[in-house]
């Protein structure tokens, strides 16, 4: 299999923006984000990356296909519940790039397609003369009844794509999860690389 990997910001990524809508829920149903998304809202959140002066997209496509696509942008440029952990400890965000989320359908991963979107973040934060790069994820209780008995977290490939974990920085995110009937407030810890030029 032949997968095309595609670095894309600006208006160019809006015909792509229902597929990756599509995408983010199917992925993030699964534990641990257990996510019951909809795609108007989908669309909206995805629309921030093509009207964002740093917005940034990594597209991996099998043929004409989208199988999984990552995302970034200037911490600055985030909503404020993202940026509140660091105003809290008084840090510059101006120079943080702050990675959304990946998302790769199962059967595609094991592949270095998760290699390839960190890589090509990490680029565009580069070019953009960023030094810093965060992304965040869920803290799900070790004892949750819905986690399957063969999860493993990614920490380690986090770690070794030169991640530290920041337990000192943690934001509050809401969303509902599959089954529930109201939105309940997650923990969302964040991770830390500082790039070379």
């Amino acid at each position: 299999m032949t997968i095309t990997i595609l670095r894309m910001t600006g208006e160019k990524l809006r015909q792509y923006l229902p597929e990756l809508a599509r995408l983010r829920i199917e992925v993030f149903k699964d534990y641990p984000y257990l996510y019951e998304g909809s795609l108007d809202y989908e669309q909206k959140y995805l629309a921030r990356y093509v009207k964002a002066r740093t917005g940034t997209i990594v597209i991996a496509l099998d043929g004409e296909q989208i199988v999984g696509a990552s995302t970034a942008l200037a911490l600055e440029e985030e909503d404020d519940y993202i940026i509140a952990p660091f105003r809290q400890l008084g840090m510059d965000i101006s120079k943080i790039f702050y990675f959304g989320e990946s998302v790769l359908l199962s059967q595609y991963r094991g592949q270095g397609i998760g290699v390839k979107f960190f890589a090509e973040r990490e680029a565009a934060a580069r070019q953009g003369g960023f030094l810093k790069t965060y992304f965040c994820a869920v803290k799900r209780p070790e004892d949750h009844p819905l986690r399957p008995q063969a999860y493993q977290p990614l920490d380690n490939f986090w770690q070794k794509r030169g991640y530290k974990r920041c337990p000192e920085l943690v934001a509050s995110f809401s969303w509902k999860d599959l089954g529930d009937e109201q939105e309940t407030i997650k923990p969302m810890v964040y991770w830390m690389k500082e790039l070379d030029s």
